[in-house]
């Protein structure tokens, strides 16, 4: 990256150390990313200031680090569980102890957190039901805050939730995608995000995808996805796009009018016509061989495939743990994404309890 611009003073921060410099009013400067990723920065101009300032990148926690201290490559859990700390995780077990998940969200390499994350347990007309979400803002991360607000807001509402399970996650997700177009309709935004879900109702699981994040689970001790990456250059989707008016070209990679990496998202107005949020639904029945369950965005899944995400959260008995685990293991592999996931673990051997209140919890 190559930045030149015009401005009166600049800020180098390395930990809590501060050093600020004053420019003339027509100062300018040129800042450089290094291969050693050191921050470069000098003055071009004809009499040379003498000024040279080289800054170690550090991976921001949302804590004062000493001043001169590299952070951890990955941070401990005591950090603030904000998403501006970039770090957060944590587990929940449900109260007949036949199932529990963790979660761990890492903002990692990129400047700003665009993935988010919901998980809620909740009880209706006497039928237990879990929800389990990612999801991965792009362009902004407005569309993936709203998803995390409303989406399973607006699914337990659904008169045919229990009914036609399959129904009621497919009109939601279009409802959703409607009402965020609506929300960001006087704005000059155009912020879109994926979704993967996983509704658990009884012994029926329900996995739902837009866009490129996933879903794997391990049965019989082998990884099975649950979910087919959205991406432009996939023959039907390429048919779909094509047949719709749009067109699909290489950018990088393959996009949609070579702009957007991923064929079906909400959000992302200007594409609508072709980057629909109509889910692929898969359905699964909880039965013994199937133990774990993982959600990720593609900032874990473009680095860990999907044999090594379930043999390494198979590893760790808790189900934070596991996703702990995944999350570093991605960032050490260089990911150079937001990396979220869920790991849901299925405890088969736990005698189910009564449970017939009607309250809903969320984390």
């Amino acid at each position: 990256m190559v930045c030149v611009g015009s401005l009166r003073s600049f800020i180098v921060r390395t930990g809590n150390l501060k050093r600020r410099s004053s420019l003339g009013r027509k100062g300018q400067i040129g800042c450089f990313w290094d291969l050693d990723a050191k921050l470069l920065v000098s003055f071009p101009q004809k009499k040379y200031l003498g000024f040279r300032a080289i800054v170690t990148l550090m991976a921001e926690s949302g804590t004062t680090a000493e001043a001169g201290v590299v952070a951890n490559t990955f941070p401990e859990k005591d950090f603030d569980e904000e998403r501006e700390g970039g770090y957060a995780s944590g587990g929940w077990k449900s109260e007949d102890g036949r199932l529990s998940c963790g979660y761990s969200s890492f903002r990692g390499k990129r400047a700003s957190m665009e993935d988010f994350f919901d998980i809620r347990n909740s009880t209706i007309d006497g039928q237990t039901v879990n929800l389990f979400g990612i999801f991965d803002g792009h362009g902004g991360s407005r569309a993936a805050e709203f998803l995390k607000a409303h989406l399973f807001e607006n699914l337990l509402k659904h008169p045919e939730f229990l009914t036609d399970t399959k129904k009621a996650i497919c009109e939601t997700y279009k409802k959703t995608d409607s009402d965020f177009l609506d929300s960001e309709s006087n704005t000059f935004r155009d912020d879109g995000s994926t979704a993967s879900t996983a509704v658990l109702v009884g012994k029926r699981l329900y996995v739902a995808n837009v866009g490129d994040s996933r879903a794997v689970i391990s049965k019989a001790g082998k990884a099975v996805p649950l979910s087919d990456d959205h991406k432009p250059n996939r023959s039907d989707e390429r048919k779909r796009i094509e047949d719709a008016g749009g067109i699909v070209m290489w950018a990088g990679t393959w996009r949609v009018g070579g702009v957007l990496a991923m064929s079906r998202a909400f959000g992302n107005r200007l594409l609508k016509q072709f980057v629909v949020a109509e889910p692929e639904i898969q359905e699964e029945e909880v039965g013994e061989d199937l133990d774990l369950l993982v959600l990720a965005s593609d900032g874990l899944w473009d680095v860990v495939p999907n044999e090594d995400g379930i043999s390494l959260a198979r590893t760790e008995e808790e189900a934070e743990a596991a996703a702990r685990k995944l999350t570093e293991t991605a960032f050490s592999r260089g990911s150079a994404d937001n990396i979220t996931c869920i790991v849901v673990r299925f405890h088969h051997d736990t005698k189910e309890k009564d449970n017939s209140s009607d309250d809903h919890q969320s984390i």
